[in-house]
């Protein structure tokens, strides 16, 4: 590459097999052509161009900060939508969200080579359709509405756009931490140790995903809103 080469790099939690791969091929279904070139994700940092020589400074930031993370659990349940702001359904994330928002922050630490604003403020979420019809995203909003999955977040990936528009796994980053059986004493579950590196979100045992057409619990909490 030139001097002046860049490069389209993207940074996100994959959502595990066999989910993620049922959830592009719903996305797929739905008549979104782009199902196929991106992988199931929860978003930590949304396309960015930057400079290809900053490669290395990327992934040695981005292995800074999968050091001072902690594995922590993520539910998702139920669709929301963008509308009518962007043309979009996803899966909502249930439980993690705010490990996710933490996490993306450090993500674009203003003092590292991924600093950027965002378009809009950030909601993780897992998108299942996006730019279709109006009706097809109906579809997409109402035949996912009972999915559920769950599962422990042990890192992240960083991923780059091809010229070909797709989205291809570059690198995965652990967490140097991982869940512990029960919280240490005066740590309460779901708040941050005292000593050592911040935590994300303490972690509880995961439970087993569900697809659509199994039944749910009647507290699914409701639908997301701008």
């Amino acid at each position: 590459m030139g001097a002046g080469a860049t490069v389209t790099l993207g940074v996100s939690l994959a959502v595990p097999e066999p989910y993620g791969t049922l959830l592009q091929a719903r996305r797929a279904s739905f008549g979104d052509a782009a199902a196929h070139s991106i992988p199931t994700h929860i978003t930590l940092l949304p396309p960015t161009e930057v400079a290809a020589a900053a490669r290395p400074a990327v992934e040695a930031h981005l292995a800074g900060v999968a050091m001072s993370g902690r594995a922590f659990p993520v539910r998702l349940s139920g669709t929301g939508t963008f509308r009518p702001l962007s043309p979009v359904v996803f899966v909502q994330v249930v439980e993690g969200a705010t490990a996710c928002s933490r996490l993306q922050e450090r993500v674009r630490d203003p003092e590292g080579p991924l600093d950027r604003e965002l378009h809009f403020p950030y909601h993780p979420h897992v998108t299942v359709a996006h730019g279709i019809p109006e009706p097809a995203l109906d579809r997409a909003y109402q035949e996912l509405s009972e999915f559920e999955c769950a599962w422990t977040a042990t890192g992240f990936a960083l991923y780059e756009q091809g010229s070909d528009q797709v989205w291809r796994l570059e690198r995965e980053f652990p967490f140097a931490q991982h869940p512990s059986p029960s919280p240490s004493p005066g740590h309460p579950q779901g708040g941050p140790a005292l000593d050592g590196p911040p935590s994300l979100e303490i972690p509880a045992p995961a439970a087993p995903c569900r697809p659509p057409h199994q039944r749910r619990s009647s507290l699914r909490p409701p639908a997301a809103t701008l």
